[in-house]
């Protein structure tokens, strides 16, 4: 008994060591999109100046994506062993992803025909300078759904790797998984090579991702400096309406599904601030692809399963970019006197779940989107595009909020309909988030 208590008394306690409030990633980039803001404001011209700060840190991330994707989706489907269950995961994504886009398409049309936030504009599509969506409209015409589709196949198997394209390189990922698959144990020292391959990739992330704060900072200072304060009053009814879609959005349709999962969106939100943060400043969710497929394997979802669902997610699940969408189509047409009958707004509706995927998560791939939605559907001119232009850089940040809470959902659903999520590791992990910083230190393990 005496040297049971001895024992007891001598082990030592572990004690947790805080780390320095001004270490923390997430307080750090929080400080530099205030001081972005703050700059942007009182100081317009080197606000702009910063731009090439943001653009850098995303070009950064860029950098990275595509042999990320690579590595994870090859190594998720070569480590699966059973093709039939990488199909039946496939299709249990593709079938969430359209039915979750579908809803979030609805809900635009709707909120767009019950607040009306473009009735009042009055504006004749005649007196609108065409020169600023010029470019919008070039990229727009050469996105035919026909057009769309070719788009997918690269003109070589490096070249989607080189170009970046998401949709490309999911397609050379996922013909590659199924070749080692088919290899059956000579492939497993490649599936392994990969796996080495990704560790490499996701320390170059950890370096990277440090300078989040400099490229918040800097795409701030640009938004304000170039675009004003001023600018979100214009057009305020079309941003609050689009905010709080988003916002409802997310905790009824996709906290409703997070129940239905066994988990808190609030705590689904809270575990993934430190992303979220970052996407703010960037306006770019691509900017945390990487750290979410770190952050779901950590949150106890299968290696294998997230490999898969994430990256598909970022072309095929973009909630956000579908809610603004139809809700755009519909202030546009309000705004121009345009009228719509409830048919042409269903035709709508069926076009946009088209054109919407593929969409990848870089700034201003939703307005191109919307384009390409308008110049199928003629009957809303396309150059009342133009109102948008100047809001569009303050809508896309709530885009791609949305568009990663979504994916990140998605991930946990997907993985708990296969009965590989982890549910005690969700839960302590959600209790006890790891901040971004000491999460980057395990790179995975």
């Amino acid at each position: 008994m005496a040297e049971d208590v001895i024992s007891t008394v001598a082990t030592p306690i572990p004690i947790k060591r805080h780390r320095p409030w001004y270490t923390i990633l997430y307080i750090q980039v929080l400080a530099a999109i205030a001081l972005g803001i703050l700059i942007g404001y009182l100081y317009p011209d080197l606000g702009k100046a910063l731009k090439p700060l943001g653009d850098g840190f995303i070009a950064l991330i860029k950098m990275m994506i595509a042999p990320v994707i690579f590595c994870t989706v090859v190594h998720g489907i070569s480590s699966m062993g059973d093709l039939k269950r990488v199909g039946r995961v496939g299709i249990k994504s593709l079938i969430y992803f359209e039915v979750i886009s579908t809803i979030a398409l609805a809900i635009g049309l709707l909120v767009g025909r019950t607040l009306q936030p473009g009735a009042g504009f009055n504006i004749d599509p005649a007196t609108i300078d065409p020169n600023s969506i010029a470019t919008y409209v070039t990229q727009a015409q050469e996105q035919g759904i026909v057009a769309h589709l070719i788009a997918i196949i690269p003109e070589s198997y490096f070249g989607a790797l080189a170009r970046g394209d998401l949709l490309q390189v999911l397609l050379v990922s996922i013909l590659s998984g199924f070749a080692i698959a088919f290899m059956g144990k000579a492939g497993e020292p490649i599936t392994h090579a990969i796996d080495l391959a990704a560790k490499v990739f996701f320390g170059v992330i950890r370096i990277i991702v440090r300078a989040a704060p400099i490229g918040a900072f800097g795409a701030m200072a640009f938004t304000i400096g170039a675009y004003g304060i001023g600018s979100l009053w214009n057009l305020a009814a079309l941003i609050g309406t689009f905010y709080l879609t988003s916002v409802l959005f997310v905790l009824i349709v996709l906290g409703g599904v997070a129940r239905l999962a066994g988990f808190s969106i609030i705590r689904f939100i809270a575990y993934i601030k430190d992303e979220l943060l970052i996407v703010l400043g960037t306006s770019s969710s691509e900017s945390v692809l990487p750290q979410m497929i770190q952050k779901m394997e950590r949150l106890g979802a299968s290696r294998s399963v997230v490999g898969l669902v994430i990256p598909t997610g970022y072309s095929f699940n973009l909630d956000g970019t579908n809610i603004y969408m139809t809700l755009s189509i519909l202030f546009l047409a309000q705004a121009t006197n345009t009228p719509l009958t409830i048919w042409q707004e269903l035709g709508i509706l069926g076009v946009a779940m088209i054109t919407s995927k593929g969409a990848s998560g870089v700034t201003g791939a939703g307005f191109i989107t919307l384009a390409a939605t308008l110049a199928i559907v003629p009957d809303i001119p396309i150059q009342s595009l133009a109102i948008l232009v100047g809001i569009d850089k303050f809508m896309s940040e709530c885009r791609a909020l949305t568009n990663l809470i979504g994916n990140g959902v998605a991930t946990i659903v997907i993985s708990r309909s296969e009965g590989e999520l982890d549910k005690d590791k969700l839960h302590e992990t959600m209790a006890h988030p790891i901040q971004l910083g000491e999460e980057l230190e395990h790179v995975r393990a």
